[in-house]
């Protein structure tokens, strides 16, 4: 099938591409209030997203609004890098990005951009100023095939942007969450014991794009890492091997594997599913779905949606 070849197609490119980059210079480190650095990072904002809707812009695609929860996931882990001087998907407690999306309430598809300068000497407050926006620059003159997080910042299904800026001595981190906002999904529970089942259900937001199928992935629960494993970047993805939902069949019709699919649809744009947490031992499960705009056109995530199986 055309569509299968596609959505593991994405997710393979998805986790090879997003790596993490550090960016060097060298000056003095300012002073700040909270109120004043609120302020900063709100120009930061608005900086980053005219400068990435230019850049959109240019490649043909559509702009971006910024993200609230985005922004808060995003200014979360880039304090928590810039304080344990470090640069990596990964938290200090094992979560990667869609994850901490999720976990915040998030049901969005969402990919992570991380970036860093380090400096050897105090910075002015004026280079705090223009150093993300100088790593942001960096990220988007990337050329294939190293060029991940140009590929976030120009995915033609983002909706939305967050941005997080912090800086804690001699280290700046910049954190770029992208969100694909196209579904929206009924409330679900976010815990629920292994070999239990709930039903997942939800809505297309745009009449021009269709539901093309499910996909749930496993992986057990995320362990604090290493710091020294933490200093090294690395690209992070879904987990391997998922199991594939589709829609739901007319009698005597079946798929290529035999099964009629359990994905209904009740309405036009709308879908319920059961899920199966299928393993005894804890862990995540995160559900995705796949959307399409035209029968023939190449399938995106609009979902991370995490449920915990303890």
């Amino acid at each position: 099938m055309a569509s299968e070849f596609n959505r593991r197609q994405f997710l393979k490119q998805t986790s090879l591409s997003l790596l993490a980059l550090g960016v060097g210079a060298g000056a003095r480190s300012p002073f700040r209030g909270e109120s004043s650095f609120a302020e900063e990072i709100n120009a930061l904002r608005a900086q980053l997203l005219n400068q990435v809707n230019r850049e959109r812009a240019q490649a043909g695609v559509g702009a971006l609004k910024l993200d609230g929860l985005g922004n808060d996931v995003a200014q979360l882990h880039a304090t928590e890098m810039a304080q344990n001087n470090y640069l990596n998907h990964w938290g200090l407690d094992g979560r990667k990005p869609y994850h901490r999306y999720a976990f915040a309430g998030g049901t969005d598809a969402t990919a992570e951009n991380d970036a860093a300068a380090d400096y050897s000497a105090p910075f002015p407050s004026d280079d705090f100023l223009d150093a993300p926006l100088r790593m942001h620059k960096s990220m988007h003159a990337e050329v294939p095939p190293n060029d991940g997080h140009r590929q976030a910042m120009l995915a033609e299904q983002n909706t939305h942007v967050g941005f997080g800026v912090a800086t804690e001595g001699l280290h700046i981190r910049l954190c770029e969450i992208y969100v694909s906002r196209y579904v929206g999904i009924d409330p679900y529970p976010s815990v629920k014991p292994p070999l239990s089942r709930f039903m997942f259900s939800g809505r297309v937001l745009d009449p021009k794009y269709s539901i093309e199928g499910v996909d749930v992935f496993y992986e057990p629960p995320p362990t604090p890492p290493q710091r020294s494993w933490l200093q090294t970047a690395r690209p992070y993805g879904l987990p391997e091997n998922p199991t594939s939902l589709y829609i739901k069949l007319p009698p005597n019709k079946s798929y290529d594997d035999g099964t009629s699919g359990s994905i209904e649809i009740p309405r036009p744009g709308s879908f319920r599913v059961p899920i199966e947490l299928s393993r005894k031992e804890r862990g995540i499960y995160t559900l995705v779905v796949w959307l399409a705009r035209s029968e023939n056109s190449k399938l995106f995530p609009a979902t991370h949606v995490c449920v915990r199986a303890e």
